[in-house]
């Protein structure tokens, strides 16, 4: 009769761990990351592109995307709410994204990134005097993808042209 074998973790105790004893598999705090700012977003444009140059002449284009998210609501009807995002983007991803046209299907990675804004106070019921400080968000893009379906100008025919 053939002894039963033992299971993994009793053959080796250090199985469910790769093998690795317990000095190897600690990692210490600075190799894991503390920090991340990165933006993930899929949406259409809801303008054409506009595009000009820095002062340095570095091109840059600003984007306005319109993302859309739905859920059902405690009753079980369908709401959704679309979200404006500001997206500006430098050098050849700029060059790039000049092209894309109002309604363009469009991934974006990027970061996110915040500017205070001060703004004079010629708002109803302000002093002219007043000055009001604004927070602006806009996403930085670091790559641009164009998810649009190329369109067939001309459907392909089954007779070839001799």
């Amino acid at each position: 009769m053939v002894p039963p074998q033992k299971p993994p973790w009793e053959q080796n105790p250090l199985a469910p761990f790769g093998g690795v004893p317990r000095e190897k598999r600690e990692q210490k705090t600075e190799d894991f990351i503390v920090y991340q700012n990165s933006v993930d977003l899929m949406g259409f444009l809801g303008a054409d592109a506009e595009t000009r140059n820095t002062r340095d002449g570095v091109p840059l284009t600003v984007l306005s995307l319109a993302t859309k998210r739905s859920w059902k609501d405690s009753k079980g009807e369908w709401q959704s709410r679309t979200d404006w995002h500001r997206v500006t983007c430098f050098g050849q991803v700029a060059e790039f994204a000049s092209s894309l046209k109002k309604g363009a299907h469009i991934h974006i990675t990027g970061y996110l990134r915040s500017r205070e804004i001060e703004k004079n106070g010629t708002g109803r019921g302000k002093k002219s005097g007043a000055k009001t400080k604004v927070r602006a968000w806009e996403v930085r893009a670091v790559r641009i993808a164009k998810l649009d379906r190329a369109v067939q100008e001309d459907p392909p025919t089954d007779n070839p042209a001799l």
